[in-house]
């Protein structure tokens, strides 16, 4: 058996604080790729990337700021709906900041190659202090691609949280598509965290960051038994990569490498995880912690 799906990375630099000249080079660069790779049959961008939100450099203007933000569906996911549905591939644009009413909210889309929009996620955990603004998700984000399996949607500083992976894969994920915006120094502590995830779940970890002037980059995809199946370097570049869904069957059913049956171990577990079923307030670790203020304020 096999399930083969061809993946696109595209580590990109976005037009800063333009959404539209943005898109335009998205739609670009994707022409390019499905023009050279045929057989790539879904492109990921970095977070933020659709919103062209540049994480440091020159500042917004009030006005620019409106422009990064946009209702769902509106104008914006209208354009990437049509870029999917010319292309006749799978598109994840990173993620962009979406407006309900007086709400935003750090919002991934998946988009079929029909155009249609087949799942919305919002972020988690929003990081401080650069999101100070951003409302907190409060659901998941799964989607089925027919033939193949399923995919779920994780951005940035969530991957911090390992319960939110490992309820997507609960949930039947098979592949986490991860679009990131880190220029900081924690990229390298990022790295390994994808590698965890992929680990501990057993899943193909695809991470995309963006870059730019100050740097970022490092994207990877990891296999389901934790082997970098690619990383790039920290310049504007692209990977494809062709993956194979059934990898990750045999890892759960055999075991990582052939030794952990991590998976099915836990289904068997008769104990249980206090976190989980006491809740968080009750952990020693949260005494004496203050209130979470913005970083070096």
């Amino acid at each position: 058996m096999s399930r083969p799906f061809g993946l696109a990375a595209v580590q990109l630099a976005v037009e800063p604080w333009d959404p539209p000249a943005t898109v335009a080079k998205m739609a670009g660069v994707a022409q390019r790729i499905v023009h050279s790779f045929p057989w790539v049959d879904m492109l990921v961008f970095p977070e933020l990337a659709a919103s062209g939100v540049a994480q440091f450099g020159r500042l917004p203007s009030r006005e620019e700021y409106a422009l990064c933000r946009a209702p769902i569906p509106g104008p914006l996911t209208d354009e990437l709906c049509a870029l999917a549905r010319r292309l006749g591939r799978w598109l994840v644009p990173g993620s962009l900041y979406e407006t309900e009413g007086d709400a935003c909210y750090n919002t991934a889309v998946a988009i079929s190659p029909a155009g249609e929009i087949v799942a919305r996620y919002r972020k988690l955990f929003p990081w401080y202090p650069f999101e100070a603004e951003a409302k907190a998700g409060s659901e998941y984000g799964v989607f089925d691609v027919p033939g193949v399996g399923r995919f779920g949607l994780s951005i940035c500083y969530d991957m911090w949280f390992p319960e939110t992976v490992r309820t997507l894969a609960w949930m039947g994920a098979e592949v986490i598509l991860h679009p990131t915006l880190t220029t900081t120094q924690d990229r390298e502590l990022e790295t390994v965290l994808s590698r965890a995830h992929a680990i501990t779940n057993q899943v193909y970890f695809l991470d995309v960051n963006a870059v730019g002037a100050w740097g970022g980059g490092r994207s990877l995809l990891v296999g389901p038994e934790g082997l970098v199946l690619h990383q790039a370097g920290e310049r504007e570049t692209f990977f494809v990569q062709r993956i194979d869904l059934d990898d990750v069957a045999r890892a759960r059913e055999s075991g990582t490498l052939g030794i952990a049956q991590t998976w099915k171990q836990l289904r068997d577990y008769g104990m249980r995880f206090p976190p989980y079923q006491e809740g968080f307030e009750r952990g020693e670790v949260f005494k004496g912690l203050g209130d979470l203020k913005l970083t070096g304020r």
